[in-house]
């Protein structure tokens, strides 16, 4: 059945021509729609003149868009993948992470499990109906706070959870 919807949703989607009518319907985030919530993402930082770097990973990790604010720094690009991929990797904000880790020493090992992770503010899992579909990472304000919330806004663009 999963099977079937998600080649339906491959059929049809480049028929849609708005971003939300391309809602998945299987466990994964069109790259229309990743796109978008990239976009959104750089747009929200760049308002407060925060030149940064914004990832979109899939469910399996890989990236599906990685856009760069001109001004954005050499090290915002990597900071930005390894948050998304966190996210992802790990179904939840990476603050929330950073912060589990530091509440029990015992869970430090989780900083290990995957060198493309970074366990810092700024990376939020894509979800749809409950089923996580990818992660979006921000990287190059400020703080990790201004990180997550222009990651909030491209989330938010999208319809994600």
């Amino acid at each position: 059945m999963i099977r079937k919807a998600f080649f339906a949703s491959l059929l049809l989607a480049p028929a849609m021509s708005s971003v939300a009518a391309t809602l998945p319907s299987a466990p994964y985030l069109p790259l229309e729609m990743a796109t978008e919530a990239a976009r959104q993402a750089l747009l929200a930082c760049a308002v407060d003149n925060h030149n940064v770097s914004v990832a979109v990973v899939g469910r399996d990790g890989g990236v599906k868009v990685l856009l760069k604010a001109d001004n954005a720094g050499p090290h915002t690009a990597s900071s930005a993948e390894g948050k998304a991929f966190t996210a992802a990797a790990m179904g939840r904000d990476t603050a929330g992470l950073a912060e589990f880790i530091a509440s029990k020493p015992a869970n430090d090992g989780l900083r290990d499990m995957d060198t493309r992770m970074v366990i810092q503010a700024g990376g939020l899992p894509i979800r749809f109906d409950q089923a996580l579909v990818a992660g979006i990472g921000v990287g190059g304000a400020p703080s990790g706070d201004i990180d997550a919330a222009c990651a909030a806004a491209g989330l938010k663009a999208i319809g994600a959870e």
